[in-house]
């Protein structure tokens, strides 16, 4: 046997080999992988439920610039003091205080505030002269809501309750000479003096919606809005106009509502701190009895609280 002869039989019975010892590994087919025992990969969940209870108190500082229209008796005068002006027309330091409680998904909110504002207003529909108003105001709103989200990252709620306002005002008429001061001293029966007040104060009924959304890591984007009043408190109303050479009572509509709203930007400065910026602007349309409250309450909102 030569060589070449020799070498074409090795290479054939190494061939013949190779493939009887593969046979039962290529028919027996894949082998079977036990995933029994390896985990599952966890949910991803775009809303995680945050804690079951959760209490927040703030205080909150309203810059809250006042316009519109406010009347004690009958006499009506316009009153303008915008937000930036505000600390020049303060007789007192405001108080105001915040609450929220959570607990699952039902809230239970509310807060409050008083403020008392000294301002020069016109009267020209009654004597075209001027006076002094010393306007105090005041409101305490509480509030039960129900979160229709209730997630880390977003929360929807609608509440219901109601909102008390308080008004008293101070009004000083500056004597011009006009003879018809007789005639108003007697409409508003102080025959004296030019001096007068009165006070008032009413719950609105309320319904709103509120909610909040996490723009990145600790800031959020926060808005609220409601209507209130409903007429509830609407009745009869007067007030002292001129008409001809004389001063008279004439009754006018009687009206009862209010909406607000508001909105901004929320910081969580650490886990026990937040602090919100934003604005708010609460509109009053109440004419009752010799009262009268169409003004407005609008600046900018900044509060500061603990969470825990």
């Amino acid at each position: 046997m030569n060589h070449s002869t020799l070498t074409n039989w090795a290479v054939s019975r190494f061939l013949i080999a190779t493939i009887f010892l593969s046979a039962p590994v290529l028919l027996a087919g894949p082998e079977a992988y036990d995933t029994s025992k390896e985990a599952p990969p966890p949910p991803i969940s775009w809303c995680e439920t945050p804690s079951p209870l959760e209490i927040r108190i703030g205080v909150p500082g309203w810059m809250a610039g006042l316009s519109g229209d406010t009347g004690v008796k009958g006499v009506v005068s316009s009153v303008d003091v915008s937000f930036d002006q505000l600390l020049r027309h303060l007789t007192h330091v405001p108080i105001v205080l915040s609450a929220d409680i959570r607990y699952q998904r039902w809230e239970f909110f509310g807060d409050g505030q008083y403020m008392e504002v000294g301002a020069s207003t016109t009267l020209p529909g009654l004597l075209f002269t001027t006076a002094n108003l010393h306007l105090k105001s005041g409101l305490a709103e509480g509030f039960v809501g129900y979160r229709l989200i209730n997630c880390d990252k977003a929360t929807l709620s609608l509440f219901a309750g109601a909102r008390y306002s308080y008004m008293e005002g101070d009004l000083s008429i500056f004597d011009n000479g006009d003879a018809r001061l007789v005639i108003l001293r007697q409409l508003l029966g102080i025959p004296k003096k030019l001096d007068f007040s009165g006070s008032t104060g009413w719950v609105d009924p309320v319904v709103g919606a509120r909610g909040k959304v996490k723009l990145w890591k600790a800031i959020s984007f926060y808005a609220e809005g409601d209507v209130g009043g409903f007429d509830a408190n609407s009745g009869t109303a007067f007030e002292l106009r001129r008409q001809g050479p004389t001063i008279v009572r004439e009754p006018v509509d009687s009206s009862d509502w209010s909406y607000q709203v508001q909105g901004g930007l929320e910081f969580q400065v650490t886990h026990w701190m937040w602090a919100q910026v934003g604005w708010r602007y609460l509109k009053y349309d109440y004419n009752q009895g010799g009262f009268t409250n169409k003004t407005a309450l609008n600046g900018p909102f900044i509060q500061g609280g603990i969470n825990f």
